[in-house]
């Protein structure tokens, strides 16, 4: 074709109306193979592949992606089959408690060995102090010290003062490095649960309590059941 007849038809029709009129018609090359015989696109590599060769290029390379992001979604959703198997492991072994003892050796089992942390503390207030093991009772009033954890109701996540550390994990305090304090609300909070970490990232203050409040929302009902008995019925 002569540079006459291509600018006669550059005129006529522009790149951008062939692209539109291409677009409207993906059966065309089908129609006119003879057409991807002499087509071609530009290679980075600066020679020139078909426009066959160049599309099946693009469908390989979606198909990989499509494939990463499907092996991620496995892999979300076998994560998420593991969390909730710990999590309903969890639960139940709290509904079935039925001192605080119990509750206490259940949290312990479950935060440690199934979700990694290195502590637990659980405060429970009522009107008289016991003391047993990682497991409190005692007057509201005992606990001014963590009263800020308290005041929103919601769990908190990070660095505790070395006071804090102290009142939640006694003698294991010096090792917690961070930590997650849990109230524990039944219509007024009713005490405290405290997960501790050695590990200085493992609770941020920026991390997600969703986890943290169903724990927080299922103890509250088990621990208020179980302190009201012990309460009333004391050993």
């Amino acid at each position: 074709m002569s540079n006459s007849e291509k600018q006669s038809m550059s005129a006529a029709l522009t790149r951008e109306q062939v692209a539109i009129f291409l677009k409207s018609d993906p059966d065309f090359f089908i129609e006119h193979p003879y057409l991807l015989e002499v087509l071609a696109v530009p290679h980075d590599s600066g020679g020139a592949v078909s426009l066959v060769e160049r599309q099946s290029s693009m469908l390989r390379e979606k198909n990989k992606k499509l494939t990463l992001h499907l092996s991620d979604f496995c892999d979300a959703a076998r994560h998420n089959d593991v969390q909730f198997e710990k999590t309903k492991r969890m639960v139940l072994a709290l509904l079935d408690a039925q001192s605080l003892d119990d509750l206490g050796d259940a949290l312990e089992e479950s935060l440690c060995r199934d979700f990694y942390g290195d502590a637990t503390s659980l405060i429970l207030f009522a009107d008289r102090e016991l003391k047993v093991n990682n497991r409190r009772m005692m007057p509201r009033e005992m606990a001014g010290l963590v009263e800020p954890l308290m005041l929103s109701n919601q769990p908190s996540c990070g660095n505790l003062s070395a006071a804090e550390n102290h009142f939640l994990f006694a003698e294991r305090a010096p090792m917690i490095q961070s930590a997650a304090v849990i109230p524990l609300v039944q219509g007024e909070t009713i005490g405290l649960l405290g997960i501790g970490s050695y590990d200085s990232d493992y609770f941020q203050s920026s991390q997600g309590t969703m986890f943290l409040s169903y724990v927080g929302e299922v103890l509250s009902r088990v621990a208020s059941r179980i302190l009201q008995t012990q309460l009333n019925h004391p050993e």
